[in-house]
């Protein structure tokens, strides 16, 4: 792993930085709360991505980790890809996520793949694996039917806000 400042210049490894590295400046530049990100080319979020679609909140499981649909950016444009594509890439996804991206803390860029986030590496690498299980959740729902419908808002809003929050009750966090 090489270590970088936030303007790219190498602090610790001798290795060169990976070839995103431009995308992921850019987002760590507009969003304070994120300490790690993860990009991977996972099957089920990458063929989500490569098809332009949104992972639709069908269920509870995507309900636990993301407080809405994952959203799927829009394609970049030629001379984005021609000219500073890793930098335009971090310009999409920050165009797409919005001001809060630990509410949604994932994002499918248009013919590549996902990007997740997270407050460190360890659970921007944990949203990762939930995403990729999520688009074959979606995969399956819309196999099985394909006009299935979205969670209700309200069932939405209780798994999510169980988990996350100051009123969040799931799970053993703060019990000795």
């Amino acid at each position: 792993m090489v270590v970088v400042s936030i303007d790219g210049k190498i602090i610790e490894g001798n290795l060169n930085p990976s070839s995103d590295l431009d995308t992921h400046l850019e987002i760590y530049r507009h969003h304070p709360e994120i300490g790690g990100i993860v990009h991977t080319h996972a099957t089920f979020s990458v063929a989500y991505a490569q098809a332009g679609k949104v992972l639709t909140a069908y269920g509870t499981t995507h309900a636990d980790y993301f407080y809405g649909d994952v959203p799927c950016t829009r394609a970049l444009k030629k001379d984005e890809v021609e000219s500073d594509y890793e930098l335009n890439t971090g310009k999409v996804i920050n165009e797409t996520i919005g001001t809060d991206a630990l509410k949604i803390p994932g994002v499918l860029v248009k013919n590549h793949g996902p990007f997740t986030f997270g407050k460190d590496a360890s659970q921007a690498v944990y949203h990762a694996v939930v995403l990729e299980e999520i688009a074959k959740m979606n995969y399956l729902t819309e196999t099985i039917d394909p006009n299935a419908k979205r969670v209700d808002q309200f069932l939405l809003d209780k798994h999510y806000h169980r988990k996350h929050g100051k009123n969040a009750y799931y799970g053993q966090g703060g019990k000795q």
